[in-house]
């Protein structure tokens, strides 16, 4: 009984390391309580945020190593909304929308500096955990 609950809570928190809009509804037809649902979703989201800002800075600079600086004029919507929100917009508004992985990448690419940006991807995360197990729960309760 005990192996299934920490292989359910383990499912979550995988899931939620890479989206968590299927983790949470996951957790929540295991039949795990919101608790439940919320911290291993933050756990997994967390994990995820730390796992591709360490990646993703040394692969940055592996490749970033012989490349030349490029002189494109720097035009698109990305860089639009980069431009007019910053790394707050990026980190945070990102992480809420689209999910943290790609935020980070994003920033990345951009060169956004990683402490600030894993933060504000951090303070997204735990705003959609606990947003969105809200949601579920008093979702559930409707039925």
């Amino acid at each position: 009984m005990k192996t299934t609950i920490l292989i359910e809570l383990l499912t979550v928190a995988s899931l939620a390391s890479f989206e968590i809009y299927a983790a949470i509804p996951a957790g929540f037809a295991f039949g795990l309580s919101p608790w439940l649902v919320f911290l291993s979703s933050l756990v997994g989201g967390l994990a995820g945020v730390f796992a591709v800002a360490f990646l993703g800075d040394r692969i940055r600079r592996f490749f970033g190593k012989n490349k030349k600086e490029n002189t494109k004029p720097k035009t698109g919507l990305v860089y639009r909304i980069w431009e007019k929100y910053g790394i707050i917009g990026l980190g945070f508004l990102g992480t809420v929308t689209v999910g943290a992985p790609a935020s980070l990448a994003v920033g990345l690419g951009f060169k956004a500096p990683l402490q600030k940006l894993v933060l504000w991807c951090c303070l997204g995360v735990l705003t959609r955990c606990v947003v969105f197990t809200l949601v579920g729960y008093y979702g559930f309760q409707l039925f």
